[in-house]
């Protein structure tokens, strides 16, 4: 039986004539701590929104492999999976275990289950006391906390994780840390997208390089650091993405309903000084 539990196989995925990933390739283990490293424009969201089933690629595909080999789909296996989004997407009238218990019911967890794994990842992010207030005046760094005692609250195989540090302050993502290195060591497959070369490479034994919608290097930080002849990870990034970086990462077009929401909204609207 193989480790592998998400096959990321010569996926491309185009919006419109902009191709924002090309012929990726992945093969992503059981206990895998993989850091996605890469800048502005590099592909890493796009990446992580056809991992867990949000964008359908336009070559190739995602699979989840389970236990026995069987291969499926990964936007049929959704309740394996735990995300969480660079913007946390609370309902700020809930509160925070309101949140995570709505999330919770999604994937059928019974809220005793669900409550007594809350807890347990409160007490070691330290928001325990924070549970029963409403998110609305949450700080980012709450607000991010609680979006990842969501996503690990239904027990997922998959954590997918957009800047997880992002608005924390020193100690909380230090704990932050501590938890995703934990998850690996429980077997969870984490995926941890970010731009810290420095904290990708604390907590993941495994590197992979996105630059402009291309796989750059996949790799512990110290195969990385051999193949360029570099001493250390920022040098080795720099080696391996020296073309000039574009612009946005991925420049999917307005929905119907935005278009037609700015349609309204500027209206016979005329600036001032206009005729």
């Amino acid at each position: 039986m193989s480790g592998t539990l998400l096959s990321v196989r010569d996926v491309s995925k185009n919006f419109g004539d902009v191709e924002a990933l090309k012929s990726v390739t992945l093969e992503l283990k059981r206990g895998d701590v993989v850091g996605l490293v890469g800048g502005n424009g590099a592909g890493k969201t796009t990446l992580l929104r056809l991992l867990c089933g949000l964008y359908k690629a336009s070559q190739g595909g995602v699979v989840f492999i389970d236990k026995t080999g069987e291969e499926r789909p990964v936007h049929e296996v959704r309740s394996n999976l735990g995300v969480v989004p660079e913007s946390t997407g609370l309902y700020a009238r809930l509160t925070a275990w309101e949140n995570i218990r709505y999330h919770s019911r999604l994937n059928n967890i019974p809220d005793r289950q669900a409550w007594n794994r809350t807890l347990r990842l409160a007490r070691a992010l330290e928001i325990e006391d924070d549970l029963q207030r409403a998110t609305r005046g949450f700080s980012r760094g709450m607000r991010q906390k609680t979006a990842l005692i969501r996503a690990l609250a239904h027990d997922p195989e998959v954590v997918l994780l957009d800047e997880p540090t992002g608005g924390l302050d020193v100690t909380s993502a230090r704990r932050v840390r501590d938890l995703v290195r934990k998850l690996g060591e429980e077997g969870r497959t984490v995926i941890y997208s970010t731009h810290k070369l420095n904290e990708a490479e604390q907590v993941c034994d495994r590197i992979v390089i996105i630059h402009n919608g291309t796989l750059r290097a996949d790799g512990s930080p110290k195969d990385l650091m051999d193949e360029t002849e570099t001493l250390t990870l920022e040098d080795a990034f720099v080696s391996l993405t020296q073309d000039d970086s574009r612009e946005v990462d991925s420049p999917e077009p307005a929905s119907k309903f935005q278009q037609f929401w700015s349609k309204l909204t500027t209206r016979n609207k005329t600036p001032k000084g206009g005729d």
